[in-house]
Parts: C-alpha cells; sequence; structure tokens
C-alpha cells in the first residue's frame, strides 16, 4: 500500500465561504470544488472542507507557520478571521502566536518562527 495524500477535514456551514477564507488568507490553490466536498492545497498541505457544518466553534488543532505574524494578523482580519486571544508581544516574550478563528468556527493558530 502506498499512501497517496494526506488531509485534514474542516467541516463548514457555508463551504464556499470557507474556501475562500483559505484561498484569501494563505493563498491556497483549490484543487477539487463541490458542494459536499472540496480541497484546498497550502504549502503542499491539503485541506479538505467538508460542507454540512453546523458552524460550531471547534478547535483544529491547525497551526500555519508564517514568515511575518504581524501581517497574517492584518490579513485574517481583512479576510474575516478573528483573533481569539491577543498575542503576546513583549520585549521578553516578541510576538510568536496568535490564536485564531475562520468564519465557520474553526480555530487555529498562526505562528512565526522565534529569531
Amino acid at each position: 500500500m502506498h499512501v497517496e495524500k494526506v488531509k485534514y477535514v474542516l467541516w463548514a456551514a457555508d463551504w464556499q465561504r470557507c474556501l475562500q477564507f483559505y484561498r484569501a488568507l494563505f493563498g491556497g490553490v483549490v484543487s477539487f470544488e463541490s458542494e459536499v466536498w472540496s480541497e484546498i492545497v497550502i504549502a503542499g498541505a491539503t485541506l479538505g472542507i467538508h460542507g454540512g457544518g453546523e458552524g460550531k466553534r471547534t478547535w483544529t488543532g491547525l497551526s500555519f507557520q508564517v514568515d511575518d505574524l504581524r501581517e497574517g494578523i492584518a490579513r485574517l482580519l481583512e479576510c474575516g478571521g478573528a483573533l481569539t486571544r491577543e498575542p503576546n508581544d513583549t520585549p521578553e516574550d516578541p510576538l510568536h502566536l496568535a490564536m485564531c478563528i475562520d468564519p465557520e468556527g474553526n480555530e487555529f493558530m498562526m505562528t512565526q518562527k522565534r529569531h
């Protein structure tokens, strides 16, 4: 047996809005699209978007590492997402982690490598 692809699945009450959010925020490329199931590739990883979700707040365990977290937070808000907790930004603990939520209630982390 050969594993062809690994996918992480998110549920969405509005699958099109969810797909557009990840496309706009992370520059994802949609590889398949339908009302029941869609796939978007972000940095080589595949997110499956399953329609029919309830829109409830759900922790996903997903983490997206970006090169500029401040820019990522600004884009998150522009794209319709929100912060679930303001990130720390002090001389002792520079900004490196933002807790985020997409428009469908899926919670994820956006991080920046500490220098």
